[in-house]
């Protein structure tokens, strides 16, 4: 039998698509594979723009300095980014906007928006970090869509067409797409509100791996996410503000989605900002044992630490959970609204030692 090299990357769920008059898109990361791929939000924009039938998304990932240079190349195709119609950044951290500058200096695109033409591709940008703030990239983008992708991208790509008149194009974007933020339309120092685009429920949409690889910080696991926001307040937790109000996926949702991993793989990732916040998260966990999958979950706040979801990790052989006291003291977690008390943290560890847990994390950042 063949070996595989070894940092062959082995991947399921990746989309092709081939054929004239389709809007040639590169979805960028603006960091590592790894760290891409792990992003629940880069492979949900991934899927959604795959699913609209002129538009075929590829992947693009920024190098780090120690790997080989070999150009930025498209992982489906082999495109370069000066050679796609349109550029989509997806910036989950603001510690990635350098990179943006860096990738579309590497291509050949004019670093500022006000020096492309027609002949270069629509830089556009997204995700998380821009929903915060924008601004510190708002010279070197066309335009921001700001949001959830179930919101946007679907009316973005009805709205642009293959070789978009750049100029009115732009000029009438945001009149088109709630969300929609163009900031060469803003030079005057007028005030402005551009409203960030949320749905207003979860009862119709999953949130899980579109694409599995071994090449993640989750190997091999499909990840669900289970709730969208946090109904906990931490003044430090920047998720926990977005996503207001949190918003529950229903757990048929949920157990579909698991479904969908069936033949795939044996490992479910449970993620939010507050697992144990799920009104139905006992039988969910029970759902995934009962189908023989391997549990996981993200960090647990201590206090909320049941017998079921510890029995959950027991039985999916897991040897490593992590709780979040986020500071050394009762004094501190107040002031940040972190409101678990010593008692929980200790209690919950020795919980989750006797189940034969014996690695802790205990983060003190979430």
């Amino acid at each position: 039998m063949k070996k595989r090299p070894k940092n062959e990357v082995v991947e399921q769920g990746a989309i092709v698509k081939k054929g004239k008059g389709l809007i040639k898109t590169a979805l960028v990361y603006p960091n590592t594979y790894k760290a891409g791929m792990s992003s629940l939000g880069f492979q949900t924009v991934y899927r959604i723009a795959n699913q609209i039938d002129h538009v075929a998304c590829e992947r693009v990932f920024w190098l780090d300095p120690k790997q080989k240079r070999q150009g930025l190349k498209s992982l489906e195709t082999g495109l370069s980014l000066d050679q796609f119609d349109i550029i989509l950044f997806s910036i989950s951290f603001e510690n990635d906007f350098t990179h943006l500058i860096q990738l579309l200096g590497e291509a050949g695109i004019p670093l500022r928006s006000p020096d492309r033409n027609h002949i270069h591709p629509l830089v556009v940008a997204g995700g998380v970090a821009c929903f915060l703030n924008p601004e510190p990239i708002a010279p070197f983008t066309d335009c921001f869509l700001l949001g959830e992708a179930e919101c946007l991208l679907e009316k973005f790509f009805s709205a642009v067409s293959k070789k978009p008149d750049r100029k009115s194009f732009l000029q009438t974007l945001e009149k088109k797409i709630p969300g929609a933020y163009v900031p060469s339309l803003h030079t005057d120092k007028t005030p402005f509100q551009i409203k960030v685009q949320y749905l207003e429920n979860l009862d119709t949409v999953t949130t899980s791996t579109c694409i599995l690889t071994s090449k993640t910080a989750f190997k091999d696991t499909f990840l669900i996410e289970t709730l969208k926001g946090c109904p906990h307040g931490c003044r430090f937790c920047s998720a926990g503000f977005i996503y207001r109000p949190p918003r529950i996926y229903p757990a048929e949702n949920i157990y579909a989605a698991m479904d969908t991993a069936f033949g795939k793989t044996d490992k479910i990732g449970l993620v939010s900002s507050a697992i144990a916040d799920h009104p139905e998260m006992t039988s969910i966990c029970n759902y995934g044992l009962k189908h023989n999958f391997k549990l996981s979950f993200s960090s647990i706040r201590a206090d909320k630490l049941t017998d079921e979801l510890i029995g959950a990790l027991s039985n999916s052989k897991v040897k490593t959970a992590t709780i979040a006291p986020e500071a050394g003291s009762e004094r501190m977690r107040n002031i940040i609204n972190k409101k678990i008390e010593e008692t929980d943290i200790l209690l919950a560890t020795q919980r989750l030692v006797n189940a034969g847990i014996i690695h802790r994390h205990h983060y003190l950042k979430y």
